[in-house]
């Protein structure tokens, strides 16, 4: 053995860096891509939970006969399903302007990093019109109610 061979023994600093710097990009391509995906995905949510709370409404409304006020007097108060508690801190759910006899209103109105959302406040009435408040320009009901 007329000659010693090298003992390579862990990374040299360029292997490192090459490493920190795919990691990096792969962060910066991930990251934007994972938060898109959960706004998107909380909409989503949202939006069918309004779709349920309409129902409640339109269930009170066949039992008295008028959306605000039961048979008994009192004032109508949107239940808490468990979508509502799911998304607490994310949206708040709750009637826009009074609610008569013949017509409501519902909104999500998003919240925290949901303000990030391109589609903003999420609306359903008594007719079952979906409509935006807020939302970005040109963004539509279409994109935003899937």
């Amino acid at each position: 053995m007329g000659f010693a061979m090298n003992a390579h023994k862990g990374f040299t600093l360029i292997e490192l860096l090459i490493v920190v710097v795919i990691v990096a990009i792969l962060g910066a391509i991930a990251i934007p891509s994972y938060e898109a995906y959960t706004i998107r995905t909380r909409r989503a949510t949202a939006s069918a939970c309004l779709l349920e709370l309409a129902q409640f409404m339109e269930r009170f409304y066949t039992v008295n006969l008028q959306y605000h006020q039961d048979t008994a007097g009192a004032d109508v108060a949107l239940p808490t399903p468990q979508c509502r508690s799911d998304l607490a801190g994310i949206y708040t759910f709750g009637f826009n302007g009074a609610v008569t006899a013949r017509a409501y209103v519902i909104e999500a109105a998003p919240q925290g990093r949901q303000t990030r959302d391109a589609c903003a406040t999420l609306r359903i009435d008594q007719s079952g019109r979906k409509d935006l408040v807020g939302a970005a320009a040109g963004t539509t009901v279409a994109q935003c109610w899937r």
